[in-house]
């Protein structure tokens, strides 16, 4: 009597779905790797964006510094039209246009505001924007959990 071994040539069926399915699993997770990558690009550069409003204002003020004071309370939610590109200004009428260029950079960001106070140590410049998308709107910088705004804040000194 002759035995015959069995050599088994190839994989199976079930070898093969087990392959697949490990190499789904991970495709899903360098997919997921990838949109949060996105997502914290966009963040990113929404803060570098910020940061970049806010200083150019900054720099706006110190130009204009015969007016350091009345640069409290400009906010980009109202509205300013002025243009001293085309025409000779006063330092009143510079400031009045600084709030509108101002206005229009941080329109640039999602949900994007700025807002100038006074505190003790000069000027307060806040630049807020919607980070997470949600359409959250507001002055509060996420000091309120209800609202989600993500903001920059610098001091611009006398």
């Amino acid at each position: 009597m002759l035995i015959r071994k069995h050599i088994q040539q190839g994989v199976t069926l079930v070898e093969s779905m087990i392959a697949l399915l490990v190499i789904s699993i991970g495709l899903l997770g360098i997919a997921s790797l990838q949109i949060t990558a996105m997502s914290q690009n966009a963040s990113s550069l929404n803060h570098s964006q910020a940061v970049w409003y806010a200083y150019n204002m900054s720099d706006r003020i110190r130009a204009n510094i015969t007016e350091f004071a009345n640069y409290d309370g400009i906010d980009t939610a109202n509205s300013y039209s002025q243009d001293c590109l085309s025409a000779t200004c006063t330092n009143a009428q510079m400031l009045t246009a600084d709030a509108a260029d101002w206005a229009t950079m941080t329109g640039n960001l999602p949900g994007g505001r700025g807002v100038i106070t006074s505190t003790a140590d000069g000027l307060l410049v806040n630049v807020m924007w919607d980070d997470e998308g949600t359409g959250a709107t507001g002055t509060n910088c996420g000091t309120n959990p209800n609202v989600d705004l993500t903001c920059y804040t610098l001091v611009v000194a006398p």
